[in-house]
């Protein structure tokens, strides 16, 4: 960086807004001097010894290299992978789970359901609590939430001595209908607290108070079970920021795309497990709305896996029962799809002589081959390397060199056994990866009801660009949107991201003028719950509230969320509550019933508190067509093509050219196929078109 920039935002007092995403291979930083609108970034190999000493690593650099001060630091967003690499690892904390007698196999028998009912071999997950950890309390509250049987105390003295001699760290209290009164589950939770205080505990109702045992329970189960590292991770987190002299209060980004501060992270760590991948949906969703595209496919390719979501009218889509690695989430996120296949993703010769690509992944260590940190096992990474596409600049901001030696004779392995040669081998782990990409974005497509020729793929991560215009290609897509740092949108996204909280109340009540006021009642009590909480997050401006009801006809098993306004509750106005879910249904399944009975399951409301206002630079396009950096071999699927190779950083607004072709920056790579146009608008995003 200039170093007369550097003295000068020190003089006038600089304002350093930074976001942090860590995934699997790569932490990446984002970082915007407010003042000045100067957009620094940077990416460091994460340390899975470590989690956090990457985070330092990082800082130091960006004062090294772009004058940031951490004293001047006035936001601090991270997004983190430490929850849900502890789910999928399964190094989390050994619990137990005190339950009503007679219903210890609620999680063991969950919904019955095959994980996949298409194959003859799938199994459903272990259980993270075993079965002999499952205690019975004699206990029973009624559905209308008054008490039939009080806690039999003695049965909970007796199981917290027989899970303390087990190994527990914890237990998870679940009974029945605590949705409707949680006093029992508050009871034994006590009682837990005072026989064994070294014990922490978490009670369903109060991670997340929702009908369907199995559901709560599990939600429970999930917060407490990365507990332990989750708050240990967080805790040294506060004490580095407070070593640096940083002013900012660390913020976290949530499943749900918006944030908590780091101190609630600590208990409400579940809503967290999937904040890497939201942050990114976030961030993207933003460079949407600045370019104008109204409906977008994002793809996040990083070290071990690849996302995807769709971005409709400018905004993230939102469900519930996302997996966290083999489990069901069952408090609101960003819908993400995801798949097992990223830049480090290994490529092997099954029994059978099939060559396959992923799930295992080399992570950062020891990594690809052509890393030249001791992997030497054949990667996705790797195949882009021999077919010509990776390897000409430095990667990461000039951390990583391309050793193309290692790459060839890591693919060269696996080309003997298959009896092929090193190029079309190399071809063939491209195209696995990107038909079984294709694979899961049609399932996206098909339950979301869209077609993807409408969409333009946004491809990010350090992986997304390399191998997103050939996916965009097999999906029939017509346009491809490349931001200018995609290799740090899921640190841009915690940069941009909302104060979100969400809070949900189970009626369980038909529709009908009558239940109107106690609907009423519960919003007015959830509105509260979203205020007290972000003002607890430091938030003291407005507060937009969205309400929305889980809405079924009386007779189905399953409910779908319906968007109300809070006017239709405060005029009385069933009608209006009617029609929206008539709608909603009609949308959803292509049928309504206009005479059904409507029944109100839950009632949710999320809190929002606006973030940062920021705005990245523009400027104007001027046609030019763009000058090639130098011209390179590039084995394109059937033959060695010579290519034109450009630097990212010479194209400026309004620079075009024609594909294939590679283009090169300090975060990624891209590989662009023939007969692609490409061009670079205001926002310096690269826009490739393909031919009708």
């Amino acid at each position: 960086m200039d170093g007369a920039i550097a003295a000068n935002e020190a003089q006038n007092g600089a304002d350093w807004k930074v976001g942090v995403d860590i995934g699997g291979t790569f932490i990446d930083f984002c970082a915007l001097e407010a003042r000045s609108g100067r957009v620094a970034s940077l990416k460091v190999l994460t340390t899975p010894e470590d989690p956090g000493a990457e985070l330092m690593t990082g800082l130091t650099l960006l004062a090294e290299r772009e004058g940031f001060d951490p004293t001047h630091m006035t936001r601090f967003v991270h997004g983190t992978t430490v929850g849900i690499n502890t789910i999928i690892q399964r190094k989390g904390a050994s619990l137990a789970l005190f339950t009503n007698a007679g219903f210890e196999d609620v999680i063991e028998l969950a919904r019955l359901r095959m994980p996949d009912m298409y194959s003859l071999f799938c199994s459903r997950p272990d259980p993270l609590i075993s079965r002999d950890m499952v205690f019975g309390i004699p206990v029973r509250m009624r559905a209308d939430g008054s008490e039939s049987q009080a806690p039999d105390l003695t049965a909970v003295e007796r199981a917290v001595a027989v899970a303390k001699a087990n190994g527990a760290l914890g237990v998870i209290v679940s009974f029945l209908h605590s949705w409707r009164n949680a006093a029992q589950e508050a009871s034994v939770k006590a009682a837990v607290a005072r026989l064994a205080p070294d014990l922490f505990v978490f009670c369903s109702a109060e991670v997340w108070p929702v009908i369907r045992e199995y559901e709560r329970s599990s939600t429970a189960i999930l917060n407490g079970y990365v507990h332990p590292r989750v708050s240990a991770y967080l805790t040294a987190l506060e004490e580095r920021l407070k070593g640096l002299g940083a002013p900012a209060r660390p913020m976290l980004t949530k499943s749900n795309g918006g944030l908590m501060n780091a101190a609630e992270g600590k208990h409400a760590c579940v809503n967290m497990l999937l904040s890497g991948t939201a942050s990114g949906v976030i961030g993207a969703s933003w460079l949407a709305r600045q370019a104008g595209e109204d409906k977008v496919l994002t793809l996040d390719i990083g070290g071990t896996s690849a996302d995807f979501a769709l971005i409709i009218g400018g905004e993230a889509q939102f469900g519930t029962g996302e997996l966290i690695g083999e489990f069901p989430l069952h408090i609101p996120s960003v819908s993400v799809s995801s798949i097992g296949v990223g830049g480090g993703s290994i490529a092997s010769v099954d029994a059978q002589g099939v060559l396959r690509v992923g799930p295992e992944s080399a992570g950062s260590t020891p990594g690809p081959a052509c890393y030249g940190r001791g992997g030497e096992r054949a990667t996705v990474t790797d195949a882009m390397v021999v077919c010509g596409w990776l390897g000409h600049s430095e990667m990461a901001y000039g951390q990583l060199s391309i050793d193309a030696g290692l790459a060839h004779r890591a693919i060269g392995d696996l080309a003997a056994r298959l009896g092929r040669p090193v190029e079309q081998t190399a071809q063939a782990i491209l195209d696995i990866a990107v038909s079984e990409m294709f694979v899961e974005v049609e399932k996206l497509a098909s339950r979301a009801g869209v077609d993807l020729r409408d969409f333009t793929l946004m491809p990010f991560g350090g992986g997304g660009p390399m191998l997103g215009a050939f996916l965009a290609r097999e999906l029939g897509m017509k346009r491809v949107m490349a931001p200018r740092r995609p290799g740090v949108v899921s640190a841009l996204g915690g940069l941009v991201a909302d104060l979100r909280g969400d809070f949900i109340r189970t009626i369980f009540s038909p529709l009908s003028g009558t239940s109107l006021p106690t609907i009423r009642e519960a919003f007015e009590t959830l509105a509260q719950e979203g205020r007290d909480w972000l003002a607890a997050q430091g938030h003291d401006a407005a507060a937009q509230l969205n309400l929305s009801c889980d809405m079924r006809y009386i007779g189905q098993s399953y409910e779908i969320e319906v968007v109300l306004s809070p006017e239709w509750l405060a005029d009385g106005n069933t009608a209006a509550i009617e029609q929206a879910f008539h709608r909603t249904h009609e949308r959803l399944y292509d049928f309504h019933d206009p005479d059904g009975e409507i029944e109100l399951v839950n009632i949710r409301l999320s809190a929002v508190g606006a973030g940062p206002t920021l705005s990245f630079p523009e400027t104007d396009e001027i046609d030019v067509p763009a000058s090639p950096a130098r011209r390179l071999p590039v084995y394109t699927g059937l033959s060695i093509e010579t290519v034109d190779l450009h630097d990212r950083q010479t194209l400026v607004p309004g620079s075009t050219f024609h594909g294939p072709a590679v283009v090169v920056q300090e975060d990624t790579t891209f590989a662009i196929p023939a007969g692609t146009q490409a061009r670079v608008d205001r926002h310096l995003n690269l826009l490739l078109t393909f031919p009708e």
